[in-house]
Parts: structure tokens; C-alpha cells; sequence
């Protein structure tokens, strides 16, 4: 991965006024010194969306996205930081340096370069196949299965016809060599026979990984052979576990969420039918690294596999991995039909949009998948299977979520909110997760800690802090960096404090020190606070104050709680904070 100065970045950032950017993917309207236009990444009807040309940012008040124009291509483009740079670059005229690699760096590239080469020869050679008179057998197959010409050019499917030399020959007289050929994943050398195609007399489904480039074939036999399906070895560019089929295509979508399928005919199907976010594992079981990589693109996962009990495994495989990834998921059901690609050719489109919009939750749905293994009729069995349930709902760390979950089931199951809730209470005591509750004699339960409060308040002052710089000398003798208690808002307003000493704020700035994307997001909504309604000057300046003093006081209640008692500094200090805070009361 090619490495840019902090340097570098922020002058190709600053080269690309945001708002000429976004203007190309999005209407806007300016109002004040803010443009305003409907949001690109979820749907409404009224502008939530903002590009501040001064801040250099963009924030949805809507859905919370928000960062500066690099955080913006990676979104909307689903780029990499490294292709959004890259773009802005281009863009602004500004070369970028290439970067110096070892001998065995540029080794390493060279070979995957040639191996790239091979496959898209061999992709090609199939391709050729397919349309020739020794590939009918395989037009025949796609035909039948209701693909039409342009949906096979779009997936550049093919043909690797009967004799199990050919390609190999043909890549030979390419001028492509054994050991490179050995590499490549298409043909295998063997002492004993010679050169030979690992696929023949198989319909071929080339794998290309997100920027379209043939890393890899997938390939159904034609007739009774085995295996049924077989895909190409690992090679230095193909990684089963981190590449998905289609993900090429479904990586443009403007669906807000990614369609998870079993196999190739599937995510084709879909494409076919109007869905474009349609993904499909290459032949194995989903992996962390599937996870990963998905979770690039999206936040929330449709899982749509075959109604069978393989596919029932499959989805729960995937759904605690995709969880992990902090991944919402979701399970479209096919029954009584096979798989997507049955359903479609059954109902149509829009009767699988349907069952989209139906979609079940991923906990309800292994709940059910739960019940089969229970005799609800047995009340024996019935017991076991109300206290699995309980138990699967600790599961959840958040008590909030915990007690929406005992509504959902507790009404599926009609076993009663507050009788499950106790089950649950029960487990969890026992087991050391939750305390019993019990009601103030007052009648009134105990206020949930202020948290969001306190972070909405630290929110403002940074907001505020961006937007009038004045402040700055207004706070000063009373707030520090170290004030702001939320980790991620401390280093935020240390680098803003810094900025202010050097007499250049720069909030897009900021947001390109972070690299991980919800960091991104949670910087921009740092500089995008807003107080409920309008306020006049003086109720904003006695806002500012009972913010100012908010935040110190919860810094000093929490200094107090954390300080080691061997820490005389941090002790004066307190002290020093203590009195400063008369002052702070009697500020005008």
C-alpha cells in the first residue's frame, strides 16, 4: 500500500474545494455559507444534507455522514483512501510520487502483474469459447437457465470446452512460460503429463475482485462429472476468504444495503433482475475477511441463501461473523423455493422486492431456527427452550437491547413481557450480567447516567469553537484539551487547540488524521453540533457559558474519581480548577 505525507494529503484535500466536488455528485443550494441538498447515502424527501465551503466539510443532520472530500469518495465511490486520494489528486494536477519499492517488493509486484496477465487471457480465451461452435453445449446451459446476451457479456461468462489441453496451449503460444502458467491457478504442470487446464468441458464463471480485475474462475461441469462446482486454487492474487463474486459490480450500488448469496447463478439472477448489490463467498464458508470487506461497503447485509438445511447453516454462520464486523443483518426467506435465482424465474422482481421488505431480523430468525430442536408441546421441553431463549438474549451487553428483544419474542412466543423478563433477570444474576431492579419507594426508577448530555455538550463547544475562533480567547483561561472527557473528542480539541496557536483552523484537516471510517464520521458530527432551535446573541453567550461550565465540572468530578493519590501535580491542579471555577460562575 503506497504511503503519502500527512503533508502531501492536506495539499491535495485543500486543492479540491469540497463543495465543487460534491456539486458534481449532488444538487445543492446554497443557503447563508452553507449549501444544502437531499442526502446520497440514505433517502429523504427534505435537505438534511450540508457542505460548509469554510469548514470544508460535509455532515448529513439526517443519518449522521459526514467528513471532508476525501471521506466523501470513499462513501459515495465506495474508493479506497488510497483511489480517493488518487482521484482528488488527478483532479487538482498534482502528481503523486511513486513510491520506491525493494527488489523483492517489486519481484512480488511483477509476478502478480503476469499472473493478472494470464488470467485475463485465459478469461478471454473462454469467453471466445463460449461463442464458437465447440461451446453450444454451454450457450445452451445459460440460455436455459434464462440469462440473457447482455447479462453474459456484463459477467463475462464462458466456456472451457472438452479437450483438457487447450488453453494451456493456447497460453503457450502467448508466450507465457511453465513456471508463470504453474503460478496462475488455470493450468498445472506435472512432470508426468505435462502441461494441462485445471478446467474442461465446464461453463466458467471468471472472479474479479472490486476494481474488476480477473483474480480467479469458478466452473460447472457439463453433464454428471465432479466436482460440480470447482473454483481456481489460491494464488498470489486470489484469496478465497477475502473476495466476493460480484462484488465488482455491487460495490457501485445506491442501495443502502448488500444482498449475501451461496453461489454464482444466484448473484447473476439478481443482477438480472434489477439487483445490483448482490454478492456471493466463492465456494467456501463465509469468513471474518468477507466481513471485513463488506463492511467497506455497507453497514447492513441481506442474507438471501438457499431454503434448504445447508443454507439455514450457512446463515447462521455468517450472521454472528458479519455482527462482529458491526454488520446489521438481515434474512430474506426463499421458501418454498431453492434459492434466489428459483424464486425469481418463479414470481419476478417485484415479487422478491417483497420479500425483501420482509426480511427478518437475525435474532428472530435464529430463535425459530432454536424452536426446531424443542417439543412445544412437552412442557418440559417448552422450559428448556424459554431458558435457551433467555439465554441467548444476555447475549446482548445493552439493556436497552436486551428489553426490546424480550418484547419481540415474548409477543412471537405469547409467553408474557414481564414473565420472560424475570427469566432473563434470573439467568443473568445468577450468572453475574444483570442486578434486579427495584423500584425507588417514590415510585420514580434512577436516572440514567448523562452521557449523551455531557457528549452533546463537548460537541458544541467544538462546534462553536470552529465557527468563531473569538471564543477562543473567551475559554481559554478556564478549558483545556484534557477537559473534554470523551477519548476521541479529547484528541480532536487538542488538535484544534494547537491549530488556534499556529492561526489556522482546519477542521477537514482533522478528519484526514483519522483513517478508521466511524471515527471519520464522529469528527464530523463533532464540528456539526446544533442547539434544538434559533437562538438570539445573548442566549447564545448564556449558552456558551453553561456549556463552558458543564463541561469543566464533569471534568473535574471526573479528574477527582481517576486521580492517583500520589499525583501532587494533578492534585494542585484540581485545586487550581476548583477555584477558577468562582470566576467561571461570575463570567459575563
Amino acid at each position: 500500500m503506497p504511503y503519502y505525507s500527512d503533508e502531501l494529503i492536506e495539499q491535495i484535500r485543500s486543492a479540491n474545494d469540497i463543495v465543487d466536488v460534491i456539486s458534481g455528485y449532488v444538487r445543492l443550494q446554497k443557503k447563508g455559507n452553507t449549501h444544502f441538498g437531499l442526502c446520497p447515502f440514505h433517502n429523504e424527501k427534505t435537505p438534511s444534507f450540508s457542505v460548509s465551503s469554510n469548514k470544508q466539510m460535509y455532515y448529513c443532520f439526517g443519518c449522521g455522514a459526514g467528513g471532508n472530500v476525501i471521506t466523501f469518495l470513499m462513501q459515495y465511490e465506495n474508493d479506497t483512501f488510497q483511489e480517493a486520494l488518487q482521484t482528488l489528486a488527478q483532479r487538482a494536477g498534482i502528481e503523486l510520487p511513486k513510491q520506491e519499492m525493494s527488489v523483492r517488493a517489486r519481484q512480488e509486484a511483477d509476478k502478480r502483474t503476469r499472473v493478472l496477465e494470464v488470467n485475463k487471457a485465459a478469461a478471454k480465451y473462454f469467453y471466445a469459447q463460449l461463442r464458437m461452435e465447440q461451446g453450444k453445449m454451454g450457450m445452451d446451459y445459460f440460455v436455459n437457465r434464462g440469462l440473457s446476451q447482455e447479462t453474459l457479456k456484463k459477467f463475462g461468462l464462458g466456456y472451457a470446452n472438452k479437450f483438457s489441453d487447450d488453453l494451456y496451449q493456447y497460453l503457450r503460444k502467448q508466450g507465457y512460460e511453465d513456471s508463470l502458467l504453474n503460478e496462475s491457478g488455470v493450468v498445472a504442470i506435472d512432470e508426468r503429463r505435462g502441461g494441462y487446464d485445471k478446467f474442461w468441458n465446464r461453463v466458467m464463471f471468471p472472479i474479479m475482485d472490486a476494481n474488476n480485475r480477473v483474480i480467479g474462475f469458478g466452473g460447472r461441469v457439463m453433464g454428471k462429472g465432479e466436482p460440480k462446482y470447482l473454483n481456481s486454487p489460491e494464488t498470489v492474487i486470489f484469496d478465497k476468504g477475502r473476495n466476493l463474486y460480484g462484488l465488482n459490480l455491487a460495490r457501485s450500488t445506491r442501495k443502502h444495503f448488500i444482498l449475501l448469496c451461496e453461489g454464482y447463478m444466484d448473484v447473476i439472477a439478481l443482477h438480472q433482475a434489477g439487483f445490483d448489490n448482490a454478492v456471493a463467498s466463492l465456494g467456501t464458508a463465509f469468513t471474518q475477511g468477507h466481513a471485513n470487506l463488506l463492511k467497506r461497503y455497507t453497514k447492513e447485509v441481506y442474507c438471501t441463501f438457499d431454503s434448504d438445511s445447508a443454507g439455514m447453516k450457512a446463515a447462521l454462520r455468517a450472521i454472528p461473523i458479519l455482527k462482529e464486523a458491526g454488520i446489521t443483518v438481515k434474512i430474506v426467506k426463499m421458501a418454498p423455493y431453492k434459492d434466489p435465482d428459483e424464486f425469481i424465474k418463479a414470481n419476478g422482481a417485484q415479487a422478491y422486492e417483497e420479500r425483501i421488505t420482509q426480511a427478518q431480523n437475525s435474532f428472530m430468525f435464529e430463535i425459530e431456527v432454536l424452536e426446531q430442536q424443542y417439543d412445544l408441546k412437552d412442557p418440559e421441553s417448552k422450559t428448556k427452550f424459554y431458558n435457551a431463549i433467555a439465554g441467548r438474549i444476555l447475549e446482548f451487553e445493552e439493556e436497552l437491547e436486551r428489553e426490546n428483544y424480550i418484547e419481540a419474542v415474548a409477543e412471537k412466543y405469547q409467553m408474557g413481557f414481564e414473565n420472560l423478563r424475570k427469566l432473563v433477570r434470573h439467568q443473568g444474576t445468577r450468572v453475574g450480567i444483570t442486578r434486579e431492579n427495584r423500584p425507588l419507594k417514590s415510585g420514580v426508577q434512577e436516572k440514567k447516567k448523562k452521557e449523551n448530555g455531557m457528549k452533546q455538550s463537548q460537541k458544541l463547544m467544538l462546534t462553536w469553537l470552529i465557527e468563531e475562533p473569538l471564543l477562543f480567547e473567551k475559554i481559554k483561561p478556564y478549558l483545556e484539551p484534557e477537559d473534554f472527557t470523551e477519548a476521541l473528542y479529547r484528541q480532536a480539541a487538542e488538535i484544534l487547540f494547537v491549530q488556534y496557536q499556529e492561526g489556522k483552523l482546519n477542521p477537514a484537516g482533522i478528519v484526514s488524521m483519522f483513517t478508521d471510517e466511524e471515527q471519520q464520521r464522529e469528527i464530523a458530527a463533532l464540528f456539526n453540533a446544533r442547539l434544538k432551535e434559533v437562538i438570539t446573541p445573548e442566549e447564545k453567550q448564556k449558552a456558551v457559558k453553561e456549556t463552558l461550565i458543564r463541561i469543566k465540572e464533569n471534568s473535574i468530578s471526573y479528574r477527582s474519581k481517576h486521580l492517583n493519590p500520589t499525583d501532587l501535580e494533578g492534585l494542585q491542579k484540581l485545586v487550581t480548577d476548583k477555584k477558577n471555577m468562582q470566576k467561571l460562575y461570575r463570567m459575563e
